[in-house]
């Protein structure tokens, strides 16, 4: 019992510790996205205060932290700047349609999550799995080289001179403490303590450099403080619930809920292999619709699981859901009390932060396996991690998934044979091996010499699987062409469900089938004296 207590005591300063060192690296990225979306920072940040303390306390993965995430601020743009169009200027109808969106997302999580539909992502196979790592992680990486990006009279440019060399060495610094603190101790969060060093430095040494308030005020942010979130009661108001509304959020609210489930079942994933553990998607899914129609109703922007902050909080030691509320809580006290202390945190100390998540979220070992795996798997991969950068991630994972399957289809449907052999009585028996489905008909088909075979024909399905509708009509094509020209055909060995079907369709079935025949793979289950002897001669 104390080494239990004991155990569960080590584990709560570690999530307490991670959680706080996730709330430092979230607000950057939380106002970052709002300014993407085209919304005040708070949006944002109450956005990732709110998703992130309801999917930590109800979510599918403990550890796992969500928030306003990159992914769905790029759909959000159009979405804002039509919703401000259509109302006075200065009204920030779009806001207001934003909310409404959001609370619809939700509403489709939730349904995804009722219907279990957070299941399929066990369909995602791994080259796709690794092609999302690798693109997620060439798309931070490339999100934070804007944060070398600075303003010189009016105009946007790249660091240059002592200003450069600043940043670039208050990056490197992060980065090697991250590197280097785990072999000198791992009892306190390498993020956090590199987040401090490289903040006291800037602070106690006057250097002039981007910090979290420079940032915001530079994007047309007023800064971090704020009071809790409000009920927006003014959406009633503002966005009129008509067929015309509907019509325009639905498709935007579709979008965003199937990149939120994709990127979050994905992360969920990943997570699962990193704590060899396992998550609940089904759960996930519910959690993340209930989290966004909250925060539409109170006025956020809608989000889902990080990638990025869950490796920092997972690295960090971080493995319950306490870790993901003390992130939000953090967060939340930041906006309420600590806003002053936070503006302060150099960009550069987060940016090392986010390069160090790269290195640890890019599978590396995927430069080493492209040589030995199929090829068909490295072009799914390499596709799967371009269309990450290129577009966005439900796209990516999509397209990897449907390129998958039409390989998988492709390989199977080379498989089918068919072994032909002659009874004493002149019976002609096809015996057929592999899956027959939708890929594999022609193939079937063409084993078939209908014209030039004896009067008797069987068909014998022991070694091979009926898979779908196609391979039915198949069949049953087969069987007419056959009385068509005269002769008899039985069909043997065929699937319950698959007779079942074909007696539907037609009742001359009922005389074509063989019921009544043993299946040669049970014979040693019918017969306990041979099965008992098999045994015995392999010593089992």
């Amino acid at each position: 019992m104390t080494e239990f207590i004991l155990k569960r005591t080590a584990n709560a300063k570690n999530d307490i510790l991670s959680g706080v060192t996730v709330a430092l690296a979230l607000v950057p990225e939380a106002v970052a996205f709002a300014f993407v979306a085209g919304v005040d920072p708070l949006v944002g940040l109450y956005a990732a205060f709110m998703i992130g303390i309801i999917t930590a306390v109800f979510g599918g993965r403990p550890g796992m932290i969500s928030g306003a995430t990159g992914a769905l601020a790029v759909v959000m743009v159009s979405l804002v700047a039509e919703g401000n169009a259509m109302g006075a200027e200065g009204e920030s109808l779009g806001l207001y349609y934003l909310f409404a969106t959001v609370i619809l997302m939700g509403i489709i999580q939730m349904l995804a999550g009722f219907l279990k539909l957070g299941k399929f992502v066990r369909l995602i196979p791994h080259p796709v799995m690794m092609g999302f790592v690798n693109g997620l992680a060439i798309v931070i990486f490339i999100s934070q080289l804007g944060m070398f990006i600075t303003v010189e009279n009016g105009q946007e440019t790249w660091m240059h001179g002592s200003q450069l060399w600043i940043m670039i060495g208050l990056v490197t610094l992060t980065m090697a403490i991250m590197f280097g603190l785990p072999n000198l101790t791992k009892k306190v969060p390498e993020a956090l303590v590199a987040i401090l060093v490289v903040s006291a430095i800037v602070i106690f040494g006057n250097l002039d450099v981007a910090t979290v308030g420079s940032f915001i005020h530079d994007g047309g942010g007023e800064g971090l403080k704020g009071g809790l979130p409000q009920f927006q009661f003014d959406i009633f108001d503002k966005v009129p619930f008509n067929w015309e509304t509907i019509k325009f959020i639905f498709p935007y609210a579709l979008i965003l809920a199937a990149i939120g489930l994709i990127e979050s079942l994905m992360t969920l994933n990943l997570i699962d292999e990193l704590t060899e553990t396992r998550g609940n998607s089904n759960r996930e899914c519910l959690a993340q619709g209930g989290a966004n129609i909250v925060t539409g109703f109170f006025g956020g922007m809608g989000g889902c699981a990080m990638i990025g902050q869950s490796l920092i909080n997972i690295k960090g030691g971080g493995r319950g859901r306490l870790s993901g509320i003390v992130a939000a809580l953090t967060l939340l006290g930041f906006i309420l009390f600590a806003s002053g202390l936070i503006e302060q945190v150099p960009i550069a100390a987060l940016v090392g932060v986010m390069f160090m998540v790269v290195f640890g979220t890019f599978a590396w070992s995927s430069f080493r396996i492209l040589n030995k795996i199929p090829f068909s798997d490295v072009i799914v991969l390499v596709a799967v991690s371009a269309l990450t950068v290129i577009f966005d991630l439900a796209i990516a994972v999509i397209a990897g998934v449907i390129m998958s399957a039409l390989v998988f289809s492709w390989e199977n449907a080379k498989r089918i044979r068919a072994r032909k052999r002659m009874k004493d009585d002149g019976t002609k028996v096809y015996e057929i091996w592999g899956p027959l489905f939708f890929g594999s008909i022609i193939a079937f088909n063409e084993k078939f010499d209908i014209k030039n075979d004896p009067e008797k024909v069987e068909i014998d399905f022991v070694e091979s699987r009926v898979s779908d509708h196609s391979a039915i009509e198949a069949i049953f094509n087969l069987v007419n062409k056959y009385e068509t020209e005269g002769k008899s055909v039985k069909l043997k060995h065929l699937s319950e469900d698959c007779k079942i079907l074909l007696y539907k369709s037609s009742p001359k079935f009922r005389d074509v089938i063989v019921e009544a025949i043993d299946d040669p793979r049970y014979h040693l289950a019918e017969n306990p004296e041979a099965f008992t002897k098999g045994l015995s001669e392999y010593n089992l």
